[in-house]
């Protein structure tokens, strides 16, 4: 397993990380298999989002602050419910295919480490896991 360390510096943000997934996929030397990308966080998230147009990442921070702002009725003390929950709905992983050596995203799409308790020292994991056939 790989370990990637992020510093984000905004209380919400959507870091694309696509590139450095691709170079492990890429160093690896798997040419068929899964790439597990995985955010050890409670208050993070993994996504596959359009990675072209920055207004794509900026309406879904700000569709996620609409559905669950930052104050509300929430019981947890610590003031970061709201993140909770956005991370619970973006979830803390995707598993995507690797073939031909090559991460397979979709044309526009792209990796994303989704922030919603900033600024912190983040960690994603990322495990590659060969075919039996490859």
């Amino acid at each position: 397993m790989q370990t990637l360390r992020l510093s984000t510096v905004e209380r919400s943000a959507m870091i694309n990380i696509t590139a450095e997934v691709t170079r492990l996929v890429a160093e690896s030397g798997v040419k068929r298999g899964l790439c597990l990308i995985h955010a050890p966080h409670t208050t993070a998230g993994i996504s596959v989002q359009e990675g072209y147009d920055p207004d794509v990442v900026r309406d879904t921070l700000t569709a996620l602050e609409q559905l669950v702002p930052l104050k509300g009725d929430y019981h947890h003390a610590e003031g970061n419910s709201a993140a909770h929950i956005k991370s619970l709905m973006t979830g803390c992983g995707q598993l995507l295919p690797i073939e031909y050596g090559k991460l397979q995203l979709g044309r526009w799409q792209a990796i994303f480490f989704c922030e919603y308790d900033g600024p912190r020292e983040r960690t994603v994991w990322v495990q590659i896991i060969a075919d039996s056939e490859s």
